[in-house]
């Protein structure tokens, strides 16, 4: 059974900072793209970082120079450093794990329950 876990979500000022982790189980974690994304109230779910199993980060222009996306492969988890936070940043931020899948298999896309991120003062 495929399972990720976020943490590390909560309230802080604006300017602060917040590091999340997504702990992934029952997939070979290695291979998979692995991704942060983010909901606000009344808004559609938004990329903010992908990190694939092999290459570079890539981020949303709005986080661009502030959040970071970093993977420990022995420890089956995905992190995102948030930083400069801005109440902008308000929202349930969920992990995602992807594997492409040669057609006409589906790929595989995983998701965690989320946690929740309020940049408040």
């Amino acid at each position: 059974q495929v399972q990720l876990v976020e943490s590390g979500g909560g309230l802080v000022q604006p300017g602060g900072s917040l590091r999340l982790s997504c702990a992934a189980s029952g997939i070979i974690f290695s291979i998979y793209d692995m991704g942060w994304y983010r909901q606000a109230p009344g808004k559609q779910r938004e990329l903010v970082a992908t990190i694939p199993s092999g290459g570079s980060a890539n981020y949303a222009d709005s986080v661009k120079g502030r959040f970071t996306i970093s993977r420990d492969n022995a420890k089956n988890t995905v992190y995102l450093q948030t930083n400069s936070l801005k109440p902008e940043d308000t929202a349930v931020y969920y992990c995602n794990a992807h594997r492409r899948r040669p057609y006409p298999v589906r790929d595989s896309d995983y998701w965690g329950q989320g946690t929740q991120v309020t940049v408040s003062s």
